[in-house]
């Protein structure tokens, strides 16, 4: 073929010996390799790709005939539904059947705009600690007062170490009665706080404190116990979250800092559709032992380059009303241009465990059965499983190709590359990849050792 095409030979008009390997038939395969393999001084062998409506009747004799043909080696394969296929045709798919397919309207204002003039700056490497800092001595902390709410009554505590000045870096909520929901919505502020970016911090803080539900309460708000009319639960901690950080001196913006989470948005604001809406993809949740039984949905666009994300997250059904607060949080991050950012907020909430929440569920995209600790853990997996659907993430939580946005801080230690082999569950990352290696148990997706002996 290539000859031919040197010589000048219509491309488009090709003799009949050059065909393609779904065009011949198994046979024909088979004999090819035949002809080959005298002038190969080892071994040599082919995979027969058929089509899927290909007879048996016509390559159930194939490996006798290979066999009597005096071959070593063959192999054949026909494409299904599990696997797929190796070799296929794709039509040519015209441009106004893809906008009819995936219907993007979207009505852009200053803040809405999908922007990408520029290459954000290092995201990730604005953090001062990827996970909770190994503090030796320990780290200085604040207790919120009580809050009490017919929902349940918590505390919030925020951690901070000092260093010529404040940073806050943890908030977690602590009670026996807790509402459900704000563990979870705390665990992944407390990342948010870990950035060099104050800008980012306030704008989620003050975005939740105007989140309303069903669950509106009065409390009594530090330092003087003025009451203040609450919309809901995730609106009070959030309050008691910025009072403290204010206190702290935190998220104070001075001349020169720098906001390298802002600059990596692709939108400020949720896009809004017009009349002909967006693409969208949902799953049903379901766990029995906590009552919750919803829809789990994303919005999704295609960025300017053409790669289609995830833009905006949504639950509809009974489920704790606090997670409508991590919804707002999470689709903020799904809109920083690397993924790498939303895949490591995902992979934090992959263990969050909640008492009597634990639950059995499909694995996403499996038939099998596993485990999770929480509905939340359970919904962060979905998310993570729709990125790989997309080519976006892996089905680890890890970016497919790495941007060059986000970087790993220095004296942090990258991924290993070590290939997850299948194992108990790990408890600090929550992939069942955990094994037996050198006599500790030791986890192939995110490296953690357990015990030994």
């Amino acid at each position: 073929w290539r000859l031919y095409k040197k010589l000048g030979g219509d491309m488009d008009k090709l003799p009949e010996a050059f065909v393609t390997a779904l065009e011949i038939s198994a046979l024909d395969h088979m004999k090819m390799v035949a002809a080959v393999a005298p002038f190969i001084d080892t071994s040599i062998s082919k995979t027969v790709n058929v089509p899927a409506d290909y007879p048996y009747d016509d390559f159930k004799n194939l490996y006798t005939e290979a066999w009597k043909a005096g071959l070593k080696g063959l192999a054949t394969y026909r494409p299904n539904s599990v696997l797929g296929s190796v070799l296929s045709v794709t039509p040519e798919v015209k441009k106004a059947e893809t906008i009819e397919e995936q219907p993007q309207d979207f009505v852009f204002d200053q803040d809405r705009r999908i922007v990408l003039d520029a290459a954000p700056k290092p995201a990730l490497a604005s953090l001062r600690w990827p996970g909770r800092p190994n503090l030796s001595a320990g780290s200085e902390g604040w207790t919120s007062p009580v809050v009490k709410h017919p929902l349940g009554s918590f505390v919030a505590f925020v951690s901070h170490t000092s260093n010529a000045c404040n940073h806050p870096f943890e908030v977690w909520v602590n009670g026996s009665e807790q509402p459900r929901g704000l563990g979870a919505l705390a665990k992944s502020l407390s990342m948010d706080m870990r950035t060099r970016d104050t800008v980012w911090v306030r704008m989620k803080l003050e975005m939740l404190m105007k989140t309303a539900g069903d669950d509106a309460f009065d409390m009594p708000m530090p330092p003087d116990g003025t009451v203040m009319r609450m919309p809901s639960l995730v609106a009070a901690f959030a309050h008691l979250l910025k009072y403290r950080i204010e206190q702290l001196g935190a998220l104070a913006v001075c001349d020169g800092d720098t906001t390298p989470m802002m600059d990596a948005l692709f939108a400020k604001k949720e896009p809004k559709t017009g009349t002909d809406g967006t693409m969208s993809w949902t799953v049903d949740i379901s766990n029995a032992g906590s009552g919750d039984d919803f829809v789990l949905g994303l919005k999704e666009l295609l960025l300017p380059d053409g790669q289609r994300r995830p833009y905006s997250m949504w639950l509809a059904g009974v489920y704790p009303r606090a997670l409508d607060g991590l919804c707002k949080v999470l689709s903020l991050d799904m809109r920083v241009i690397d993924p790498a950012w939303i895949g490591m907020k995902l992979r934090k909430l992959l263990n969050f465990g909640e008492p009597l929440g634990d639950f059995m569920a499909r694995v996403p995209g499996q038939a099998k059965m596993e485990s999770y600790p929480s509905t939340v853990s359970y919904v962060a997996k979905l998310i993570i499983h729709r990125y790989a659907m997309l080519g976006v993430l892996d089905e680890y939580g890890y970016p497919v190709q790495q941007m060059g946005v986000l970087e790993i801080p220095d004296g942090q230690l990258k991924p290993t590359g070590i290939k997850a082999l299948a194992g108990k569950v790990c408890k600090e990352c929550g992939n069942a990849t955990l094994i037996k290696k050198d006599g500790c148990e030791f986890c192939t997706s995110c490296g953690a050792i357990g015990a030994c002996g």
